[in-house]
């Protein structure tokens, strides 16, 4: 009696929406103001957090109007003169010095996809298939602790190891071998700043890949154990699908960034190999605007590359919802 009048009162208490469907009614004060009262404390510790974002993310949004100015420090953004769209027509009027730094992002932006990208992917399946709890720890542990490295502290330790008067290079002279010339070796930039990235961040990013990992079906593996499929196949039919969402999402992401590729690990080696090879993007503003004093034109630069990357991802996401992912949005 007690149950069926219970449910008598909760479905009197429904609203029907317009498509006819009910709604659960809201309980008894749990109004908007009822839970902001309630939820006040979370908000009250997320406030700082939430000042930041919209200091430095949402306000700062309004210096790009630097790009359309001939912007002067000592006039300011009210008294510098307005130029309209003169300083993006220096910039794909064949201006050297960006093509080449645009060329250069392009070509470091493939590598690292290409190379860094899957690299988290490959050492979270190695590290998941160890079957020790406490080595796997113990590994991820130390994988994790470059990540929390400065790259001035990177930079330095590939530098002891592999620069002229290295660790490597002593061993060679040492023993009356030839020197490698790597730091500071134009030819060998690019693949020393790609080790430097895989070396840094690989470990760390594993971590969502071994969560995703973590909550695949183990009854999957034994079923396919038992039909007779071998780890490959395993990996290929099971372990690989159950990741392809976080995949996709990140990989989404990438493009997003993709025209940033590192300043601070760059202009740290700029001077050691010059800026044929290491100038990309925001080394190119950081030069020309706060070196150089263009500074309307390296905004300009900088607006371009948040377009550009806003584009990328956009279509990314249509690419994945045209494939069954859900990608950074729903459709």
């Amino acid at each position: 009696m007690t149950t069926t009048a219970g449910r008598q009162a909760t479905t009197r208490s429904r609203k029907l929406r317009p498509d006819g469907a009910r709604t659960p009614a809201r309980r008894p004060g749990q109004s908007w103001w009822a839970r902001l009262r309630r939820d006040h404390p979370v908000l009250l510790l997320a406030l700082p957090g939430m000042a930041v974002i919209v200091v430095f993310q949402y306000l700062a949004l309004g210096g790009n109007v630097i790009a359309f100015q001939d912007y002067q420090p000592y006039l300011g953004i009210d008294r510098s003169l307005w130029v309209g769209f003169e300083n993006f027509s220096i910039l794909f009027n064949g201006d050297p010095r960006f093509l080449q730094a645009l060329g250069n992002t392009l070509y470091i932006t493939l590598l690292q996809t290409v190379f860094v990208f899957p690299a988290p992917i490959v050492l979270a399946l190695l590290l998941n298939s160890l079957v020790s709890n406490k080595i796997k720890q113990t590994v991820q542990s130390v994988l994790y602790l470059p990540h929390f490295l400065s790259w001035v502290i990177v930079v330095a330790v590939f530098q002891q190891v592999l620069g002229g008067a290295g660790m490597i290079n002593n061993f060679l002279r040492a023993n009356g071998w030839d020197t490698i010339s790597i730091i500071g070796n134009p030819d060998a930039f690019y693949a020393l700043i790609t080790s430097q990235v895989i070396w840094k961040d690989t470990g760390w990013a594993t971590i969502l890949f071994l969560a995703v990992l973590s909550q695949i079906d183990r009854s999957l593996y034994e079923a396919s154990a038992m039909d007779g499929a071998s780890r490959w196949r395993q990996i290929w039919h099971i372990t690989l699908p159950g990741m392809r969402s976080i995949i996709v999402l990140l990989l989404i992401l990438k493009l997003g960034d993709s025209l940033s590729v590192g300043f601070e690990q760059l202009i740290l080696q700029q001077q050691a190999v010059g800026r044929d090879v290491s100038e990309v993007l925001d080394t190119y503003v950081y030069n020309n605007g706060v070196i150089g004093g263009a500074w309307g034109i390296s905004a300009a630069v900088g607006l371009v590359k948040g377009v550009v990357g806003l584009v990328l991802v956009l279509v990314a996401n249509k690419v994945a919802h045209a494939l069954g992912e859900e990608g950074v949005y729903r459709a």
